[in-house]
């Protein structure tokens, strides 16, 4: 079937529903325009404090130029002696990663979740064309990419770094997050379930890192099957290339292109993959709040374990050579041994450990999250309405919420054990680093107390959870770096937890903070028995 360019009529009201999204999201759009760059931003400031001088900047190309697990993890090799070159390669991969996710969850958002929800059917029934409603959200989400990209850029001018190669890595951003935009409104026309979409996108943005990993660690050629890798392969502080930006614009009109016919094949509401039938009766789980919600968010605990577990094989793999990677680098060693301990590796996996614990509060938050999305999307009054309590329908998901972060941490810490046994050869390692791992559990229960709170006091402020977690990301991974006063670290809750395997075991910080968070639970379940379902805390 030729692909044929909207109509005006198509296109009919899409101004109105951009400016509508914008209104709308203000505030998750300036959570994410904020909060990405300044995270990355503080990351090359971070990178740039530990390499001042050229030769720490030569002797940690010599180190990560011949490091497999660190290419795989974090890009090809290009002008790392140079400042620039190694803050591209620090940030550059977790900056492509961050907002390829923010264009996959707010694209999924405003198409598939609004025709889930019944309401993008009301708005067609108005003057509004049939494309008008994806075309908004890809305007929008290009819109929060763009300013991501400018402000990464702005902030890496103004720590000195030559302006080409801090607008080239800008828009490397820029360009791979539209492009992951694009590659969700596809899905969002193939399956009727937002989870599935993002799941589905999800996946593809696994395969990119994979592809680009597999190449960088080879010849390069592989990269270019992977989104990610023609990001890289702009080569900003590094000689830079604007002609795979082109690579990434035509596929983005071709998938544009796609999902007009696909769009054009189905009904509103609908996809083009009809989901299973289900079975002809529930399985037994189903009967309880419990069983229900494990069930809505198995297949996201299932993806945050097994994303989780890789990243935790990265760094376990890495163990072993962090003391050539370190080198003589006085800067390195010492924000690394400041995590405690006499020796450099396990100083380094605590830290690791910290790191891999903070990204799995992302799963804690998006777990608590669901409540206000079965309540917003109206899913939770059919069950309310029967002789389910508020206060176990709540519980049902936060005990997923909170078994399901140990669950995650878990597999985080079993991924570096394996890693780390199977290159140092020490089996005793595994159980070793997964209970470091676990350690951190508390924190993430705090976490879900705190969204639990916003959920039954505030639940339209609930996103504020985000919030909270940059500053802890800011606090634990650049803390020492950015010299946080203590009084100011303390606030957060990683903070308190003993940095194992580097540190010696301490039970009351865990006890305090399990307590704190049982707390702030009870506090949220009362507050969401005494308000109306979808408004605020009753008087």
């Amino acid at each position: 079937m030729t692909a044929v360019a909207p109509t005006a009529t198509e296109l009919t009201g899409t101004v109105g529903l951009t400016r509508f999204a914008l209104s709308r999201d203000r505030g998750r759009i300036l959570v994410w325009i904020t909060a990405l760059p300044l995270l990355l931003v503080l990351t090359a400031a971070s990178v740039k404090e530990l390499y001042p001088t050229q030769a720490d900047l030569d002797e940690a190309a010599a180190a990560s130029s011949s490091n497999a697990g660190a290419i795989a993890f974090n890009g090809p090799v290009q002008a790392l002696d140079t400042i620039g070159g190694q803050i591209a390669f620090q940030i550059g991969s977790l900056g492509l990663v961050l907002v390829a996710l923010m264009s996959m969850f707010m694209t999924g958002r405003q198409t598939r979740a609004e025709e889930e929800a019944g309401r993008t059917e009301l708005i067609r029934a108005m003057a509004v064309g049939r494309h008008a409603p994806a075309v908004a959200a890809l305007i929008v989400v290009a819109g929060m990419n763009a300013a991501v990209g400018a402000l990464v850029t702005l902030g890496l001018v103004a720590l000195d770094l030559p302006v080409v190669g801090s607008v080239v890595l800008g828009l490397s951003f820029c360009a791979l997050g539209i492009v992951f935009a694009v590659i969700t409104v596809v899905m969002a026309q193939i399956t009727e379930n937002t989870r599935v979409v993002h799941g589905a996108t999800g996946a593809v943005l696994g395969l990119a890192f994979i592809l680009r990993a597999v190449g960088d660690v080879g010849d390069g050629t592989v990269s270019w099957l992977s989104p990610i890798g023609w990001a890289q392969k702009t080569r900003p502080f590094a000689g830079e290339r604007w002609w795979p930006l082109l690579v990434a614009a035509g596929v983005t009109v071709g998938l544009v292109a796609v999902a007009d016919v696909l769009a054009d094949r189905r009904d509103v509401g609908s996809g083009l993959v009809a989901p299973r039938s289900g079975r002809r009766a529930a399985a037994p789980g189903l009967g309880s709040p419990w069983g229900l919600a494990l069930r809505l968010q198995r297949g996201s605990l299932i993806g945050w374990s097994a994303g989780m577990f890789l990243t935790g094989v990265v760094y376990g793999w890495l163990a072993d050579d962090v003391e050539d990677l370190v080198g003589d680098n006085d800067a390195v060693r010492d924000v690394i041994a400041r995590y405690g301990g006499t020796s450099l590796t396990d100083s380094y996996l605590a830290r690791s450990l910290l790191t891999l614990a903070l990204i799995g509060s992302g799963y804690a938050i998006q777990s608590v999250l669901r409540l206000r999305g079965e309540e917003a999307g109206l899913r939770a009054e059919p069950v309310l309405a029967t002789p389910v309590p508020r206060r176990r329908w709540a519980a049902g998901h936060l005990a997923v919420a909170l078994a399901g972060s140990a669950i995650v941490l878990c597999a985080g810490g079993l991924g570096a054990g394996l890693a780390y046994a199977v290159v140092g050869g020490d089996p005793a390692q595994v159980p070793r680093l997964t209970g470091a791992a676990l350690v951190h559990v508390p924190a993430l229960w705090l976490l879900v107390g705190l969204a639990t709170t916003l959920f039954g006091l505030a639940p339209r402020a609930i996103t504020a959870t985000w919030v909270a977690l940059v500053f802890c990301l800011v606090v634990g991974v650049l803390g020492e770096v950015l010299d946080v006063p203590d009084r100011v670290a303390a606030l957060s809750p990683f903070h308190h937890i003993p940095a194992l395997p580097a540190d010696d075991p301490a039970i009351l910080p865990l006890v305090v903070l399990s307590a704190l968070a049982a707390c702030l639970t009870v506090i949220g379940l009362l507050g969401f028995r005494r308000r109306d379902l979808g408004g605020a805390t009753m008087a």
